[in-house]
């Protein structure tokens, strides 16, 4: 009998991937949290200014959701900033682990 994972880590050059990836998603769901905050919206204000549900933005401002590129950009013009700023503080930096 096999078993099978629900998920599978994987490599980017050489490098596995799946605890970076979790703290990358982590880190941009506080980043979002905090421009958000800064403007004095609530997530159900800002949830209904971009069109996106709620749960979904609580989703990935806790980092357990992946944004796909085209709610990333919802996101960052709602808060008018652009996508570098955005990301600011979660690219990868070239590093073992990402530190």
């Amino acid at each position: 009998m096999s078993t099978y994972k629900l998920f599978q880590p994987y490599t980017l050059r050489g490098m596995q991937t799946d605890g970076y990836i979790a703290d990358a998603r982590a880190r941009l769901g506080i980043r979002i949290k905090e421009l958000r905050k800064a403007q004095h919206l609530s997530q159900r204000e800002f949830a209904l200014m971009i069109g996106i549900n709620r749960t979904y933005l609580i989703d990935i401002e806790h980092g357990r959701r992946n944004v796909a590129f085209d709610n990333m950009y919802k996101i960052a013009s709602g808060l008018d900033v652009t996508m570098s700023d955005l990301l600011m503080d979660v690219e990868y930096d070239g590093r073992a682990g990402g530190q």
